[in-house]
């Protein structure tokens, strides 16, 4: 599968993001595991606004990758999830959720929420 390119976009495409309670739940077991410093220089940086809280603007890529929600895994490659940048990549068409959303990353929940 050829890979979206990602590098540069400084996360312009890294939000909204609906989580489910499960990824809620993986994502506060993957920042409690973080090393504090990590932790706080992730929190500690001024992003667009929308943008991912977990997305990390210096190093340029996701900062909770393992646990990234699925929207994020299928960004790019779906019909829905198109990419300003890969827009031929966008070829399947997304299946029905089984899960309901609990909110938006960076609007229902901030870092107030997983510390």
């Amino acid at each position: 599968m050829e890979t979206l390119p990602c590098q540069g976009c400084r996360g312009l495409c890294c939000g909204p993001v609906s989580v489910t309670a499960k990824e809620l739940t993986a994502i506060k077991k993957k920042i409690k595991s973080m090393p504090k410093k990590q932790k706080l220089e992730l929190e500690s940086q001024k992003r667009f606004h929308g943008t991912c809280i977990f997305y990390d603007l210096e190093k340029d890529k996701c900062g909770i990758y393992s646990a990234r929600p699925d929207v994020c895994k299928k960004f790019g490659y779906y019909k829905q999830l198109v990419c300003f940048r890969r827009p031929e990549l966008a070829t399947k068409s997304l299946p029905l959720s089984r899960e309901e959303s609990v909110g938006i990353l960076s609007i229902d929940f901030t870092w107030a929420d997983f510390r």
